[in-house]
């Protein structure tokens, strides 16, 4: 461990725990450790954290539910910030200029906000339950599926930045929403959101949530993957591409782009990030031979020193 991480672990005190395994955290479920991890219950830790920071140069993650996120085998050499169960919390807030809302803290599952949206008759964020994600995750990179993302029901978010100290509550328009991307720097830690719905007829919504598992359990694979692995091109699709490569199935070590959805690439039981590292890599040479078309990751590669695509 660097001097600067060891200072920033000594001014943590108890808060930081050392060497901490973030392959459980992910949905890849493989990877190293973090040099330094804190587990952030509320806004006192994440101060905490801002002040250990402060003034120091080191690496830094937010971690969420680790959807989206491949963590290198030998591990994240910096400081690593896992929201818990104090940022999972729900809130009804009524109707406000016409819509209802609803607040939602960083740290709960996706799945769980579209199941309580509709209990409360509210449509909107049906979508959401297909999404293995976190709220505050889905602000940062703009999340969504079955036609509908994260920009069109979002309202406003509260952000702190770990680095800088600046802090606030912005409206969706401060992030500069794109596919799969925003304006929220690596610093930065969405604390909660707040969404603007329509009222709707509750029996409908569960239909809707019913459809969309159902959709997700033929179409896509289960296991140890973190979802779509590169975005689709503007027009086309990422797997269909991969496919017409000739690469569903194909395998490299302990990874495997999956045979159900060519967009996925799978992890062997106790098998290797940098083995998946090594494949997302290979698919994206082999496409852009065969095809002409760059993928561009959608999947987030935290520790990796190799070259190559920009991490």
């Amino acid at each position: 461990m660097t001097p600067e991480l060891e200072a920033v672990a000594a001014a943590l005190g108890a808060r930081a725990q050392l060497a901490h395994p973030l392959g459980a955290l992910s949905t890849y479920r493989v990877g190293g450790p973090a040099a330094v991890f804190v587990e952030a219950g509320d806004e006192e830790d994440l101060i905490a954290v801002r002040e250990a920071l402060s003034g120091r140069d080191v690496a830094l993650l937010v971690l969420g539910k680790g959807s989206n996120l491949l963590v290198a085998d030998a591990g994240f050499e910096g400081v690593v910030v896992h929201l818990s169960g104090g940022f999972a919390w729900f809130d009804h807030l009524g109707e406000v200029d016409g819509t209802e809302r609803v607040r939602a803290g960083a740290a709960l599952e996706l799945p769980v906000l579209a199941r309580r949206c509709v209990a409360l008759g509210l449509r909107g964020m049906e979508w959401a339950v297909g999404v293995p994600g976190s709220v505050g995750g889905a602000v940062r990179m703009n999340a969504g599926g079955h036609g509908s993302d994260t920009a069109a029901s979002l309202v406003t978010y509260r952000w702190l930045d770990l680095a800088s100290g600046r802090e606030g509550i912005d409206g969706v328009e401060h992030l500069g929403y794109g596919y799969r991307r925003s304006s929220v720097a690596q610093s930065e830690v969405v604390s909660w959101a707040e969404f603007a719905l329509g009222r709707g007829d509750e029996a409908a919504g569960r239909e809707e949530l019913r459809s969309i598992v159902r959709w997700r359990r033929e179409h896509q694979p289960g296991g140890s993957n973190a979802g779509s692995v590169f975005t689709n091109p503007p027009g086309d699709s990422a797997g269909r591409l991969i496919d017409e490569a000739g690469l569903r199935g194909y395998r490299l070590g302990t990874a495997q782009v999956s045979e159900k959805h060519a967009n996925f690439i799978q992890a062997d039981d106790g098998g290797s990030a940098d083995d998946v590292d090594r494949l997302m890599d290979q698919v994206r040479s082999v496409v852009a031979e065969r095809t002409g078309v760059e993928l561009v990751a959608e999947v987030r590669r935290i520790g990796f020193t190799r070259t190559g695509e920009p991490r």
